[in-house]
């Protein structure tokens, strides 16, 4: 069974920071893919950040580029998303995910979700 972990998040002011945290246990083989998303209000779920688990560097949405740092603890299996300058249009609820495969080298791969974080930026 794998079970998800988030912290972090809050209210804030424009300008402002805020890191977000998430872990993932249980039998775990191997993760591929950790990445962190995102649903504002009355829209759609967007990819905010992502780290393949053969990359050194994450990929961000253009709308977070140099405000958003996505990093990653594999002993933890862990990964967090440090948010700087933050702006009233980042407010929405943050899911972190994880692509990951079960078990050992011939286990079952799936998606796994957090329940999200609330993330909200006053003007």
């Amino acid at each position: 069974q794998v079970q998800i972990k988030e912290s972090g998040g809050g209210l804030v002011q424009s300008g402002e920071s805020l890191t977000l945290s998430c872990a993932v246990s249980g039998n775990i083989f191997r993760i591929y893919v950790m990445a962190w998303y995102r649903q504002a209000p009355g829209q759609q779920r967007e990819e905010v950040a992502d780290l393949y688990y053969t990359d050194t560097v994450a990929k961000y949405a253009d709308s977070v580029k140099g405000r958003f740092t996505m990093s990653r603890d594999n002993a933890k299996n862990a990964s967090s998303l440090e948010m700087n300058n933050l702006k009233p249009q980042d407010t929405g609820v943050y899911y972190c995910h994880f692509q990951l495969r079960t078990g050992n080298v011939d286990g079952s791969v799936g998606l796994y979700w957090g329940r999200g974080i609330q993330v909200s930026v006053s003007a």
